[in-house]
């Protein structure tokens, strides 16, 4: 069987159950249909995590068909519970970028992987477009400062613009481009270029802030504070506050 047939055979259990069997209580769930949910920050306990064990898998070389760390991670994850110890994997969104190569996705392989694949690896639930759209905002701003910027402003030095746009999909021809082009309409020529949405700098903010206050102070360090609250409108708009 291949791993789609693997997926799409398995019998989901209700994330209401799932979420049950680890102490969670139902009005804590952000719920996204009957299979996923989101958790907020404020069930950690700093308590029980000191006194628990926590094996970080990381760096796995993978085979030709990409089978490395989600493998490995849910693996793990399952051997522990049948041997009757209470384990719980945590495994990053995957980007949409591998997605259509040879690789495929990346919610693990054969009887090691994680379900509903195809939701997994697609969107899932939003967040990636959110943080694309928040980061490619701040994008369009410098630009737009570089089209309306005077002699006698403080000018932006094209060549030490590093902030680059992002867009989830692994295409190498986007990586460098020209932009700008057609005329002072459409605003300053320059080289730019994309990153991979989960490579952007939005998504390292996101994942080291541990509030929204955290968030919004991160993300407003070096931004303008109009533009800042712009972009916490964004990332609130598929409910990825919910996660704070």
């Amino acid at each position: 069987m291949t791993d789609l047939e693997i997926a799409q055979s398995a019998k989901m259990n209700r994330i209401t159950e799932v979420a049950g069997k680890l102490g969670i209580a139902e009005d804590d769930l952000e719920l996204y249909g009957k299979y996923k949910a989101k958790l907020p920050l404020n069930l950690r306990n700093e308590d029980k995590i000191k006194q628990s064990k926590l094996v970080l898998v990381t760096a796995i070389t993978p085979t030709p068909s990409g089978e490395g760390k989600t493998t490995i991670t849910v693996g793990l994850t399952d051997g522990f519970n049948k041997i009757g110890l209470k384990a719980t994997g945590a495994i990053r969104e995957p980007s949409l970028g591998p997605v259509f190569g040879m690789k495929g996705g990346a919610a693990g392989g054969g009887y090691s992987q994680v379900v509903p694949m195809e939701d997994i690896n697609l969107m899932f639930t939003g967040d990636f477009p959110a943080i694309e759209k928040a980061n490619n905002l701040l994008s369009a701003i410098i630009d737009n400062n570089l089209h309306f910027q005077k002699g006698g402003d403080k000018l932006l030095d094209q060549r030490k613009i590093y902030w680059k746009r992002v867009f989830d999909m692994n295409d190498r021809t986007l990586r460098n481009i020209a932009i700008g082009l057609g005329g002072n309409k459409n605003g300053v020529p320059r080289e730019d270029g994309f990153n991979i949405t989960a490579a952007s700098e939005v998504m390292a903010i996101l994942c080291l802030s541990q509030s929204l206050s955290e968030l919004k102070e991160r993300l407003g360090s070096d931004i303008p504070t109009t533009t800042n609250q712009y972009m916490l409108a964004i990332l609130k708009s598929t409910e990825l506050w919910q996660l704070f």
